[in-house]
């Protein structure tokens, strides 16, 4: 390891312009895995300036020749799998099996990218003139700004660059600062992609360097993945700026409602997927499980026996289900949340919050170490602990009776839109959440976790503005030009509108 790694900006790695530096711990462990400059709003004003003089050669070449590129990425990632996961699961703390579909995911997007550089691009439109031909043509934006966070921290780096790339843009890349061996790692495999200089740029750091990038005037596009509270404030600024974007993917108070017809072997291992994989630190984790009167007290008891026992433990062991949290921060805000919920009256069902030192794994005594917190609560609009999202394994039991309406207004009734699942085996109950849930990803009979790369990942109402992924993230790293084309000697117009131009003298 470096002894203190460096930006990337421009084609050159460079220590920036600041003197600050930061360091990469082990959430399990409290060991540092490296140490980086941390970036400044002068690093970051440089990498976007060297990335909007790039722009222009870099739109010359094809979308194929601009996908090799990226798949010399690919096949890197493929070799590196299970290297590249460890290194997931030491930085970010997941579980190796996640850490390892974490980089499995990022290949995954990077070949939907580049092959996607062969399929047709834009739309043939029938002109109600015969001698016209009217048609779609998309461009690149120019130069894409991407903030990524921690908790996928190789795979959502790709949902956003793969693309934007391939499309023609170059990119400005700030990742998670919990994270930033990972993106040393992505930048060091463009690099010896043979990307050119200034096409791709890294920089390190915290949120003053993120923000640089989506105040920048250069920047024609900001992607971003992270929290409500920051993508809203990046929404919200872009917005007033004519002819810039932001597509911001955010968090969810997710829920999974299980009905009087559901199997309730699916509905307890979907559940627990839902909540405890990567120790409720997905964007779609659920934190609310909205179960039927006729089935709740069986479900309950499954449920809980599951939370009692799950496996925390070393996340480089392959019988973990739970790692740690990632940071002190979580660590506390999930207490604070454990705490809210006993004082508007839960009843705790398990409480790992403080996990019994045989289960913290010897050599681990440093690490950000919870168990799952499982309560039921009687339903109420006004309860703050089934309202705001919490990050980590916090679960609230909620009981409702009458028909899959109800379920649903409950499910609803919440700030966020991001993920949900129904578990039923009544497809007039799925039919009707599909249509009346409020939400971007919806599982039937499936833990409300995960999408494939060629969907679309993103929300409604606080969970976001917009798709920063696959097929969706297009809309926002290119602009549409709508052409119309004469093919005759003459000049006619739609809507009956005359062509004829009159003068004066047409008496």
């Amino acid at each position: 390891m470096a002894d203190t790694y460096q930006h990337y900006i421009g084609g050159e790695w460079t220590d920036g312009e600041g003197s600050e530096t930061f360091t990469s711990t082990n959430p399990a462990t409290g060991e540092t895995l490296g140490e980086f400059h941390r970036g400044t709003p002068a690093d970051v004003e440089r990498a976007v300036e060297a990335a909007d003089a790039a722009e222009e050669e870099w739109q010359t070449l094809s979308h194929i020749d601009r996908a090799e590129y990226l798949w010399d990425v690919y096949h890197e990632l493929r070799d590196r799998t299970d290297e590249l996961a460890e290194v997931v699961t030491k930085e970010c703390g997941k579980e190796i099996s996640e850490g390892r579909a974490d980089v499995v995911e990022a290949y995954h997007m990077v070949e939907w990218a580049a092959g996607d550089a062969r399929h047709p691009k834009g739309d043939v439109v029938p002109s109600e003139i015969p001698e016209k031909d009217a048609y779609m043509r998309r461009k690149p934006r120019g130069v894409v700004g991407c903030i990524t966070p921690w908790n996928f921290p190789v795979a959502i780096p790709f949902w956003h660059m793969a693309v934007a790339l391939v499309e023609g843009n170059t990119v400005v890349w700030k990742p998670a600062e919990q994270t930033p061996w990972c993106g040393q790692i992505i930048a060091e495999m463009m690099v010896d992609a043979g990307i050119p200089d200034g096409v791709f740029n890294l920089v390190q750091g915290f949120g003053d360097a993120g923000n640089a990038i989506v105040e920048d005037d250069a920047v024609d596009t900001v992607l971003f993945t992270g929290s409500s509270e920051v993508g809203q404030g990046i929404a919200s600024k872009v917005g007033g700026e004519p002819g810039k974007l932001a597509a911001c993917e955010m968090g969810g108070k997710n829920a999974v409602v299980v009905t009087e017809a559901a199997d309730l072997d699916i509905a307890v291992h979907s559940a627990v997927m839902s909540s405890f994989k990567t120790t409720g630190q997905r964007c779609v984790s659920s934190e609310r499980l909205i179960v039927h009167e006729d089935v709740y007290d069986e479900f309950k008891q499954r449920f809980v026996d599951v939370a009692e026992s799950v496996a925390v433990g070393d996340p480089l062991s392959e019988d973990t289900f739970m790692g740690p949290l990632v940071d002190d921060d979580q660590v506390e805000k999930f207490g604070k949340y454990n705490d809210l919920a006993r004082q508007e009256g839960a009843n705790v069902l398990v409480d790992r919050e403080d996990l019994d030192p045989e289960e913290i794994p010897d050599g681990h005594e440093d690490g950000h170490w919870v168990g799952p917190f499982v309560y039921e609560i009687d339903y109420s609009p006004d309860l703050r602990c089934i309202h705001e999202e919490v990050f980590g394994p916090h679960v609230a039991l909620l009981e409702y009776s009458g028909d899959v309406e109800r379920a649903v207004e409950i499910h609803n009734d919440t700030p966020y839109g991001l993920a949900g699942a129904i578990i039923s085996e009544d497809y007039r109950q799925i039919n009707y959440y599909r249509d009346n849930a409020e939400l971007g990803l919806a599982y039937g009979n499936l833990p409300c976790i995960g999408a494939e790369v060629q969907l679309p990942f993103g929300g409604v109402k606080k969970s976001g503005n917009g798709y920063p992924s696959a097929r969706e993230v297009i809309e926002a790293v290119t602009e549409r030009t709508a052409w119309t084309l004469n093919n005759s000697k003459d000049i006619q117009m739609a809507q009956g509108l005359s062509a004829d131009i009159k003068t004066g003298d047409d008496d």
